[in-house]
């Protein structure tokens, strides 16, 4: 399922060419954050008297009046190269590449956007909003399967860095509420913070991805529908598979995201592939489904997990031992029963099992791994007949006639005494064997009474 993430997560949020749709009219929403983030206040064709930047030379200063004026964005790009060209160094030369990069976006050219921005860096290298476009684009394009992924992410998260370091510094746009200028900023940190954390998941790095992907779902209220960082957020919190010990998973914010992410995924097929695995995840993790609607019902409705969200976790190996010697009997528990509380039960719950069964005749079923004349090795509990690996050693008091050693592979009805075990691997040792029937030569296929709980 995390092979989504190359291709399916960072294929959404309209993919990177969302990032040049047509610029809204004035008061209308943007296409996309990096766009609001990336836009310049229309620079001036020069500066009054007292102000900075201020163009000495009268032919510099008329090509770029001539260029600013254009209304066609076509003629204004055409113009803006045409200076920019004629005068590299230009104390508009920032001014310029703004409104160029503005422009390229306007006019759907994704390639030039890219270009404008990247030069715009260049000369200022903590220009925030032309960071802020660099790094969704090279994200989107990277999450997309570019064909140049790998360098696609290292970009975004170079621009990312940089823009997250530089963010500090931006100051309040002339004319610019306060309520806009902190929009503008809480965009800009969801944009550098999606870079990064999407570019440390890929690089196995889940703490720095859980930080900086949280940190982008947390930075506005649209974060949080927004796919291609809220699926990587979950991902990020499973951790990696297989588990590393060294690596902490999060399982009650992996369960949440990835059940918020399949109620906003893009698609109804990613909409099922991912509530699937949410749904696996909550399995595992609770022990069952009950509960299980409940959870993706929240999910569907709230961006983040509530104050007061979680999960109750399944019994513990040792809490089901002790339930099973709570509601059973030692005498009548099956063999696979007794494996389990004495491989995994408590002191006193493993004493109560041994003292009850403890050198009294048993009779059961097994399949014999191996047997010689003395001592059978015989699996008992079918997870140990599945993996072919005993758990019983059958001694007897005399040889057994070789006609009657069953072959490997054969199902065994036999009686036997516990007299010892060891629980780790578990082996039961039983005195005082003794055959009750003829081996068959095909084991007998018995339905399981118990099998060992999965791991949590």
């Amino acid at each position: 399922m995390k092979k989504i993430l190359v291709t399916v997560v960072l294929g959404v949020a309209g993919s990177a060419a969302a990032l040049t749709a047509a610029q809204p009219a004035q008061g209308q929403p943007s296409a996309s954050p990096a766009q609001t983030a990336a836009q310049p206040a229309q620079a001036p064709p020069a500066a009054a008297p007292g102000q900075a930047p201020v163009i000495k030379d009268p032919a510099e200063y008329n090509a770029y009046v001539s260029a600013i004026g254009q209304k066609d964005p076509a003629a204004q790009i055409s113009g803006l190269e045409a200076f920019l060209t004629q005068y590299p160094n230009s104390i508009m030369k920032v001014a310029a590449l703004q409104t160029l990069m503005q422009d390229y976006q306007q006019t759907n050219n994704q390639q030039k956007t890219i270009d404008a921005a990247t030069k715009l860096v260049a000369a200022d290298s903590c220009n925030v909003r032309a960071l802020a476009l660099l790094s969704y684009i090279n994200r989107l394009k990277a999450q997309g399967g570019d064909a140049n992924a790998k360098q696609d992410l290292v970009d975004a998260k170079k621009y990312g860095q940089m823009g997250s370091d530089c963010l500090p510094k931006f100051t309040k746009p002339d004319g610019t509420s306060d309520a806009d200028y902190q929009k503008m900023k809480d965009q800009m940190t969801g944009i550098f913070n999606a870079a990064i954390g999407i570019s440390a998941i890929t690089d196995k790095d889940y703490e720095g991805a859980r930080k900086a992907l949280r940190a982008a779902a947390d930075s506005s209220p649209d974060s949080g529908k927004d796919f291609s960082i809220i699926y990587p957020l979950a991902l990020a919190y499973a951790g990696p598979t297989p588990p590393d010990p060294k690596v902490a998973p999060d399982p009650i914010n992996a369960i949440w995201f990835a059940a918020r992410a399949s109620t906003i995924a893009p698609n109804a097929q990613y909409q099922q592939q991912i509530e699937k695995y949410a749904k696996g995840q909550y399995i595992k993790y609770h022990g069952g489904d009950d509960g299980w609607t409940d959870v993706l019902a929240k999910a569907k409705t709230n961006p983040d997990p509530p104050p007061d969200f979680t999960i109750k976790p399944a019994p513990s190996p040792a809490e089901q031992a002790h339930n099973m010697v709570t509601a059973t009997a030692p005498e009548k528990m099956d063999f696979a029963t007794w494996e389990f509380v004495l491989t995994n039960g408590s002191k006193e719950d493993q004493d109560t099992v041994w003292n009850a069964i403890k050198g009294k005749a048993v009779q059961m079923n097994g399949v014999v791994i191996k047997a010689t004349a003395t001592e059978f090795l015989i699996a008992a509990s079918q997870d140990d007949i599945d993996a072919k690996k005993a758990d019983i050693t059958l001694t007897f008091e005399e040889k057994v006639p070789l006609k009657l050693i069953p072959k490997e592979g054969a199902s065994l009805d036999f009686q036997g005494e516990p007299a010892s075990y060891t629980p780790s691997p578990f082996m039961m040792t039983m005195e005082k064997g003794k055959l009750l029937k003829a081996a068959a030569p095909t084991p007998a296929k018995k339905p399981p009474v118990h099998h060992k709980p999965a791991s949590q």
